[in-house]
């Protein structure tokens, strides 16, 4: 079995809720905007965000500040909240001492994604990064997959793993891509998709398997 691993970012590797709480917070004491708006972005921003969601913010409750300058404050506020937790770091470390190809697939705006990836730490773990804003295409479709293996330097023919909380985008796409998949359970698992190869509580618990995969 080739070395390589895909990891989801949000909810996999990095906290994204908790950061999406603090950094939306900032944001609207640094701009006053209305409770009124802080709970339309709170709704709007829940899975995922981009710069139009800002300019969609402008329209509706009348901001004279420019869609692209709320949508970079935003990021850099998300890139200082976002974490990962320490033990991940090094389980990840663990992986490419092991001389494992590590690869992320987002879905999600690239420049905040890395933003991401460079507060957290995580960007000097991976060989390579994909993300949805990248092709305008998200996971499941196999061609995101393809992307990231090939930012990673390798190719899909030669398998690997995909790791992931989301089940149609990551353990679906994962399985479309001919990977194996680790599924960190939580999201209802939709009817007639294929079981994961794995399920875990927790992306260390997913990272000991591809450990133990190396000592085989």
């Amino acid at each position: 079995m080739s070395r390589f691993a895909l990891f989801d970012l949000d909810g996999t590797l990095a906290d994204r809720q908790s950061a999406l709480s603090e950094a939306l917070t900032c944001l609207c004491r640094s701009r006053a905007l209305s409770p009124d708006a802080e709970q339309w972005l709170r709704i709007q921003l829940a899975d995922r965000a981009t710069v139009n969601d800002f300019a969609l913010l402008r329209d509706v409750f009348g901001l004279e500040a420019s869609a692209r300058d709320l949508w970079q404050e935003y990021v850099d506020l998300m890139s200082a909240a976002v974490t990962c937790r320490p033990e991940v770091l090094e389980g990840l470390a663990r992986l490419r001492a092991a001389a494992w190809t590590i690869g992320i697939i987002t879905n999600g705006a690239g420049d905040i994604q890395r933003a991401k990836l460079a507060g957290t730490g995580l960007a000097s773990l991976v060989d390579g990064v994909a993300a949805s804003g990248d092709l305008e295409i998200r996971k499941p479709d196999r061609r995101l997959f393809e992307l990231a293996a090939t930012r990673c330097g390798v190719s899909l023919v030669g398998g690997g793993w995909m790791i992931g909380d989301n089940p149609a985008g990551d353990i679906g796409g994962g399985y479309q891509a001919g990977l194996r998949t680790i599924w960190l359970r939580g999201r209802p698992w939709p009817d007639g998709l294929p079981a994961a190869h794995h399920v875990v509580d927790d992306v260390t618990d997913a990272i000991t398997i591809l450990l133990n995969e190396t000592s085989e």
